[in-house]
């Protein structure tokens, strides 16, 4: 068998850094939990915290210590700003990630209570929904006392599952726009007896077996993932799911995440390999971690050349997801594969192939992100364009547009590169016959001869040849781009006439943005850009929010994932 890694992209991570938790729930320090990480050249740990509940469901312990806002409500409000605080104390050392971990309490109050608790977890990575206690106020999976109550309160243990999944699917009904993982679906095996039309649900007709069956296609359908947690097989009951959910999981299409829900840094990076070897026994060859709420695809495999795959998956992953609202970023995109990528094809069911082009194309919603690590080919093509040297330094492509616009000369690609000493090199192509650009070319040298120190135009020209490894945006939406990403890329669809890119150049000049690199295409009246950029993320996009009704789409794209 192929080797497996070492090490996993958890989701259900370690519960820790929860201060003064009077319960004792994750109290071990963060910093020492990441430089544990650290010492294991980890490239990332994850952290999760519960997010406070409502007095009235309480484990025993908690009900002794008669504290409101279980689980600490200052630590939880505090938690997101000693993320941050770490992120930047750790910066390339290690990548940090957080999850909350969501309380279902019922539609009511509950509800309404949890929806408050998402915008206090400020730049989360994920939400899990989780199902830890039933309405009568009792816990799955608090001691075998209060699981034997409840077992007596409903009566039988079909029925005591078969409450369980009607909170989870109450949970998803109510707040699946909130989460984007189901936390350990069979927990309730820690106090309880699994029934047998549960343990052989894929063939009993008992209708606690229809019932979980159900449950499963409405995780499916709402574009879930499925927590596989390690914390089961610690505790002696197995891990969370059984085998047979999982394979029916896979079936269905269902992504799953991998975590082992610890709680004390002693316990950190056990069962790691295990967790890979579970769902690989289900089927699985990939998972899935997130970040930013945007779901990253893993391989189980430890092959380097695998793995830079599945960076340039994540990648446009990422790129498409940003263009998208919230709603739409929930549905899982559709992919072709090509080239190199190929062997993805039989990894993804439903997925295309694309030949011999070394690309992934994914796509959902009328659009879509073509990406490769292949370095763009050069072609014979001859154009009319202008070529530049000049300062690299923000303003100074806005200048050049805004005296080509001036003339009315309409750019129809472009071409940067930065030489990494304080200057850079530009192409245009443009449909100009050579007599205004003359007249551009001459008004930017008197005015800002310090700021360009060559300005050429050229007619049938070659392209030049500005690439060098990376990842690279082949296309959108069908239209060629061919650009290196960088940490912030600006994808933009606008009205194809002269002077109305200028507007967003000129508006990132207006605050010091700085153009890295920018690639322009078209398709009839639509144009497309392409443009990586420095600059503070939040001044960016209030720029893109005000660019006017030409722009039909400006997001700013930043890379999370590694």
């Amino acid at each position: 068998m192929r080797k497996l890694n070492e090490f996993i992209w958890e989701t259900h991570g370690i519960h820790a850094g929860t201060e003064q938790d009077h319960v004792k729930h994750g109290i071990d320090k963060l910093e020492d939990i990441i430089d544990k990480a650290i010492e294991a050249k980890h490239p990332s740990i994850t952290f999760i915290i519960h997010s406070p509940r409502l007095t009235s469901f309480r484990y025993i312990a908690e009900r002794e210590t008669n504290v409101k806002f279980i689980r600490g409500n200052r630590s939880y409000l505090n938690y997101p700003k000693r993320i941050a605080s770490l992120r930047e104390k750790y910066a390339g050392k290690i990548n940090i990630k957080y999850g909350v971990e969501l309380e279902w309490m019922g539609p009511d109050l509950g509800l309404q209570w949890s929806r408050s608790k998402i915008f206090q977890a400020e730049d989360a990575d994920y939400v899990i929904g989780s199902v830890h206690f039933a309405p009568e106020g009792l816990p799955y999976d608090g001691s075998k006392e209060e699981a034997l109550q409840l077992l007596e309160m409903r009566g039988s243990l079909e029925a005591y599952w078969d409450g369980y999944f009607n909170e989870m699917i109450q949970m998803i009904e109510c707040f699946g726009d909130m989460i984007q993982i189901i936390g350990h679906i069979d927990l309730p095996k820690l106090n309880v007896d699994m029934p047998e039309a549960l343990i052989n649900f894929e063939t009993s007709s008992h209708p606690l077996a229809n019932k979980f069956r159900t449950l499963l296609e409405l995780i499916a359908d709402r574009n879930l993932a499925l927590d596989v947690n390690m914390a089961g097989k610690f505790k002696g009951v197995g891990v969370y799911p059984i085998q047979s959910i999982l394979r029916r999981a896979n079936q269905l299409q269902i992504p799953v995440c991998v975590g082992t829900d610890t709680h004390h840094v002693r316990y950190y990076g056990l069962n790691f390999k295990e967790s890979l070897e579970y769902i690989h026994e289900a089927g699985y060859e990939s998972y899935v971690s997130y970040s930013k709420l945007i779901p990253e695809n893993r391989t189980i495999f430890d092959d380097h050349e695998l793995k830079v795959k599945y960076t340039v998956l994540n990648k446009g992953i990422e790129l498409l997801n940003q263009r998208l609202d919230d709603a739409q970023r929930r549905i899982i995109p559709d992919f072709s594969f090509g080239g190199s990528f190929s062997e993805f094809v039989d990894i993804y069911k439903n997925s295309t192939g694309m030949g011999e082009y070394n690309a992934i194309r994914i796509r959902k919603w009328g659009k879509s992100i073509t990406v490769s690590n292949e370095i763009p080919k050069m072609t014979d093509a001859k154009v009319n364009g202008l070529f530049s040297e000049h300062l690299d330094k923000p303003g100074v492509i806005s200048s050049l547009f805004n005296t080509l616009a001036s003339e009315g000369i309409n750019v129809e690609t472009a071409r940067l590169k930065s030489n990494n000493d304080g200057t850079a090199m530009a192409f245009l192509s443009i449909t100009d016959e050579g007599n205004n650009v003359h007249s551009a070319i001459d008004f930017i040298k008197g005015t800002d001869g310090g700021v360009f120190t060559n300005l050429t135009y050229k007619e049938h020209a070659t392209l030049p040849n500005y690439y060098s490894e990376g990842v690279y945006l082949l296309e959108m939406d069908g239209v060629k781009l061919n650009l290196a990403l960088n940490d912030k890329v600006i994808l933009t669809k606008h009205h194809n006439a002269p002077g109305v890119l200028l507007i967003l150049l000129s508006a990132l000049a207006s605050k010091h943005i700085n153009i890295i690199d920018l690639r322009l295409g078209k398709l009839n009246d639509t144009g497309y850009s392409a443009v990586a950029v420095d600059g503070d993320s939040n001044t960016i996009r209030n720029l893109l929010s005000k660019l006017g009704e030409q722009y039909y789409e400006a997001n700013l794209i930043e890379f999370h994932s590694m």
